[in-house]
């Protein structure tokens, strides 16, 4: 069974930075095309940034372009997203997940594996 941890999440005030990380002990972890999701109180699950298996190919959401920065660490076995400027638009789980080596994507339906999620709300 795989499992993915995230942790980094929190309260914080608008225009304040986070960086969320999210970890496995499977070594098949630099072979994984790894994303981010969030789900807001009453709505759907949003998706937040992907990064392929080889690091080259990055897909964000308009939402994120330009304030959020998705990398990974395989050595560390981890995927980062970094979050600054963050507002309460932003308020929500944030979820990270996994699929084989295959292309980026932006539809939870094509991960199979998921971790349980952060907390992140941006509060003043």
């Amino acid at each position: 069974q795989v499992q993915l941890v995230e942790s980094g999440g929190g309260t914080v005030q608008p225009g304040d930075s986070l960086r969320l990380s999210c970890t496995t002990s499977r070594r098949a972890f630099s072979s994984w095309t790894m994303a981010w999701f969030r789900q807001a109180p009453g709505k759907d699950r949003e998706f937040v940034a992907a990064l392929s298996w080889y690091g080259g190919a990055i897909q964000s959401a308009d939402a994120a372009k330009g304030r959020f920065t998705i990398s990974r660490d395989n050595a560390a076995r981890t995927l980062y997203l970094q979050m600054d400027s963050l507002t309460s638009e932003d308020t929500a789980v944030y979820h990270c997940a996994a699929r084989g080596p295959m292309s980026v994507s932006d539809s939870p339906a094509e991960y199979e594996w998921w971790g349980q999620g952060t907390q992140v709300t941006v509060s003043s």
